[in-house]
């Protein structure tokens, strides 16, 4: 995650499933460089969310010519961006990590979920099985290995990586500041309270933040997450998944 007074954004590293990547340098590298990046290109204000990304993923894949930049299974990320810019607020999501609006007397969430209509067989066959099973990891691997075929792809689904292009694919918008009391920047690992766990609204999501900050909100998932370690009555991929948030107000 990273932030400023107008920006905030919050990437989420792709898991790899253990599996080779072509890069020397791993996720971690990746995503902390891409954030640096995209946080310099977003200081000028009449740069696009999508042509910050796009010159950002350039910046990065520049750094590490001497990697597979063109495995498929190269570092990347999904990426959601909300900022402030005059009385409006810009926002681009990438993938499913997520922004949501607190507009007042409703909630809008903006996300990106074309991961999850891409080989479901394979998904399925991931969930039938408990976490930390050789079960399991063998069938992750399975579908990383798939997914890895489609990603970035017309076919598939879109996340940030290695190519440019990928900044042109994410879901863009602009809200009027004045109809948005507060918003939420987050990984899918907190999302999923809401959607997948359904341990909570969106209600109380944002009262949480408002009353003990994101440190609330992410025990608040992991109280949740440790109730079902085992993945028994929420199939996942891992036990508890990459949890980021940044409450933004004006």
């Amino acid at each position: 995650m990273a932030g400023s007074p107008t920006v905030a954004v919050v990437l989420d590293g792709l898991s790899t499933a253990g599996l080779p990547t072509g890069c020397q340098h791993g996720v971690p590298w990746y995503v902390a460089h891409l954030g640096g990046f995209l946080m310099a290109a977003l200081a000028e204000p009449e740069m696009s969310l999508s042509d910050g990304l796009a010159d950002a993923l350039a910046r990065v894949a520049a750094l590490h010519p001497q990697c597979d930049l063109s495995n498929p299974g190269t570092p990347s990320a999904t990426v959601a961006i909300l900022r402030q810019r005059y009385e409006a607020l810009d926002h681009l999501v990438l993938a499913d990590s997520p922004v949501v609006f607190d507009a007042r007397d409703d909630y809008t969430v903006v996300t990106d979920l074309r991961v999850d209509d891409v080989l479901p067989d394979l998904r399925a066959e991931v969930e039938r099985h408990e976490t930390h099973t050789q079960g399991h990891r063998e069938a992750l691997q399975r579908l990383v290995l798939a997914q890895r075929e489609v990603r970035n792809t017309p076919d598939g689904y879109w996340v940030a990586g290695t190519n440019p292009e990928s900044a042109q694919h994410g879901l863009t918008g602009t809200t009027k500041l004045e109809d948005v009391r507060s918003a939420a920047v987050m990984s899918d690992g907190v999302s999923r309270l809401v959607t997948e766990y359904g341990m909570a609204t969106w209600d109380e999501v944002f009262a949480t933040l408002h009353a003990g900050g994101p440190r609330q909100l992410i025990e608040a998932v992991r109280q949740v997450e440790a109730s079902d370690p085992t993945g028994r009555r929420w199939p996942r991929y891992k036990s508890g998944d990459d949890a980021t948030v940044a409450l933004c107000q004006w």
